[in-house]
């Protein structure tokens, strides 16, 4: 473990146990990770910098349940994938009812919005079809690039589960983000 990590590692033990300095430090620490793996997630800096406040309070509410059955950073891993994709949910909610009910489009406009971003978003949508176990483990590994070990401890499962929802999740999402009238085959 390097330093850095070992530092937070340290911070976060403190800040479980009720030190109010160590939760400080921590967030501080943490403020620029967590808002790139929101980013990840989210196409539209404002919106990602609202997940990454929503993740830092939730950290800050949750911190005292975290029982070092994984790493911190595995835990705070999901946490903030999980404030991401609660944040993208709660936008498109409002999008919704702000349209009259009008659906999203099936694809977003490339005149207004950056390919990174229409993939983002394709991305998200497919995510929210998906069963949220298989969700999950795909977010975890190929979003936030954990382990199969990693993700098996922080979820609880055997690593071969991890690989079979991992296994899944990807078939599903492959057949969803496939240009329509395509195969829904992809190399690799």
């Amino acid at each position: 473990m390097d330093s850095r990590a070992a530092e937070i590692e340290e911070l976060a033990n403190a800040a479980a146990a009720g030190d109010a300095t160590a939760l400080h430090a921590l967030l501080t620490v943490l403020r620029p990770d967590m808002l790139r793996i929101c980013a990840r997630f989210l196409p539209n800096r404002e919106d990602a910098e609202d997940a990454c406040q929503d993740a830092l309070f939730a950290l800050t509410r949750s911190i005292g349940g975290f029982e070092g059955r994984s790493s911190f950073r595995t835990w705070l891993y999901r946490l903030t994938a999980n404030r991401a994709r609660s944040t993208y949910q709660r936008l498109r909610g409002r999008f919704l009812a702000e349209s009259g009910g009008v659906p999203l489009p099936d694809r977003p406009d490339p005149r207004r919005t950056s390919v990174v971003a229409g993939t983002r978003l394709d991305l998200l949508d497919a995510l929210e079809r998906l069963r949220p176990d298989l969700a999950e483990a795909v977010v975890l590994r190929d979003l936030l690039d954990l382990s199969y070990a990693d993700i098996a401890t922080l979820i609880a499962v055997p690593e071969g589960t991890v690989r079979s929802r991992i296994h899944h999740g990807r078939s599903q999402l492959r057949l969803r983000l496939a240009p329509p009238g395509g195969s829904g085959c992809a190399a690799g």
